[in-house]
């Protein structure tokens, strides 16, 4: 009886596993350049950011403008956690910032990877239609 309970729950886990993959496709949507790529962004204008796997995360700002960051060297866990945090004494967020990965642990978040941003490419995403 007690190996039959271990094959459940075993079996269990891999089919959650299996969800929890597929939920996690973040393939940043197809975008055009729409200018030159900044140094900084002004915080204020910052409306939303969504993070799309380790190393790509949109800026979305006031005014439906979004910036599109590519970070350098990618950053570990930053597609899995998809939120991170930074620190700057100025009013704009710059390529030379470091953002700071936030991992949850036991009920709480924790201080992950550090890593640098890249430049603010300005975009259009490119409307796809519905299938």
């Amino acid at each position: 009886m007690r190996k039959m309970a271990l094959i459940v729950t075993a079996s269990l886990l891999i089919g959650g596993a299996g969800v929890a993959i597929a939920k996690r496709d973040r393939t940043p949507p197809e975008a055009k350049e729409a200018g030159k790529p900044l140094s900084c962004i002004p915080l204020r204008q910052i409306q939303e950011s969504r993070v799309y796997g380790d190393d790509t995360i949109d800026f979305r700002m006031i005014g439906n403008k979004t910036y599109r960051n590519k970070l350098p060297y990618g950053c570990p866990q930053l597609g899995f956690e998809e939120r991170f945090s930074y620190t700057t004494s100025l009013s704009v967020l710059c390529s030379t910032d470091i953002i700071t990965v936030l991992n949850t642990t036991g009920g709480g978040l924790d201080r992950g990877a550090s890593c640098g941003l890249g430049e603010f490419q300005p975009v259009e995403i490119v409307k796809t239609a519905a299938k």
